[in-house]
């Protein structure tokens, strides 16, 4: 598969049994659909803010941003917001084959789900180390 920011090829990094495709040139990650909600669960964060449905059934984001092509189907993306404080620009297909984050992008996200949630659990410590080393987060 290829990085729909970069066109470097991707490789396949695996955690708690979920197969994440990561661009080690520019530190993106796509999450095939549902990955991403099951990542949340396995943390006990509400994954329902994230779900495919609610992304692709938002409004459009204005952004001067190219748009960006699906790795998997090769149309272009849909630009969406998630969070607040920062907003987080992401590409979501929207045919449901699943969702681009930028290097950096899921580290922010869970963060911010975390404090909305209370105090992080053991699970959310584990997953934002892992984050943090493969996928190059910074605090």
């Amino acid at each position: 598969m290829k990085c729909p920011t970069c066109h470097e090829p991707m490789i396949v990094v695996e955690h708690e049994a979920i197969e994440l495709d990561y661009c080690a040139n520019c530190a993106g990650v796509w999450f095939d659909e549902g990955e991403l909600e099951i990542l949340l669960e396995g943390m006990n964060l509400d994954r329902s803010v994230l779900s495919m449905d609610r992304i692709l059934t938002s409004p459009e984001a204005q952004t001067k941003e190219k748009k960006r092509h699906c790795p998997v189907c090769q149309r272009n993306m849909k630009k969406a917001t998630i969070g607040h404080e920062p907003e987080i620009l992401i590409d979501a297909c929207d045919r449901g084959d699943g969702l681009w984050f930028d290097g950096g992008q899921v580290g922010q996200v869970i963060r911010q789900l975390s404090r909305i949630e209370a105090a992080s659990s053991d699970s959310q410590d584990r997953l934002i180390t892992f984050l943090g080393e493969v996928f190059q987060v910074r605090e």
